[in-house]
């Protein structure tokens, strides 16, 4: 489902890296075929020690392989969405460990998911990006950071 959404979401060519999961090989070709460049990496860890069983395991290298197309080498990198997935987890309760801030339907999850993506994107400037300036700016989409007035007002409509 979350390939075929994609799929539906993406105008022109395109790259993409995933990580090792064995499912994306086939279909990310088989929902997107020639319109994405595909490459998956594959991090290789240190064995931990039994002491530090609960620590994640250090990252000694990473593997590349190109599994559709034409992918640039500089640019296979699952970075980008693992830092997002990290200002997920850190911006909002309902995906920490051991809360009591979890949501009781799934289409108040998805509600809640939605507002905090365009929160993200349309209010919060990112200072890599430049002072004041939020994705959506540097995408082109606003002219300048939305209010949380602005995005009420859009979720309403």
């Amino acid at each position: 489902m979350f390939l075929r959404r994609l799929a539906n979401a993406i105008e022109g060519k395109c790259q993409i890296t995933s990580d090792n999961l064995p499912i994306y090989k086939h279909n990310v070709p088989l929902f997107i075929g020639s319109r994405c460049d595909f490459a998956q990496l594959t991090k290789v860890f240190a064995t931990a020690p039994v002491e530090n069983r609960y620590s994640p395991p250090r990252i000694i290298g990473t593997e590349k392989s190109v599994r559709f197309g034409h992918p640039d080498e500089d640019h296979i990198s699952t970075s980008y969405v693992e830092r997002f997935n990290l200002s997920i987890r850190m911006h909002s309760r309902r995906l920490t460990r051991l809360t009591n801030a979890h949501s009781k339907k799934l289409e108040h999850h998805a509600a809640m998911m939605s507002l905090f993506v365009a929160w993200y994107n349309y209010c919060r400037p990112n200072m890599a990006l430049g002072k004041g300036r939020t994705p959506a700016m540097a995408a082109g989409l606003a002219v300048g950071p939305w209010s949380i007035g602005d995005l009420l007002g859009m979720a309403a409509s």
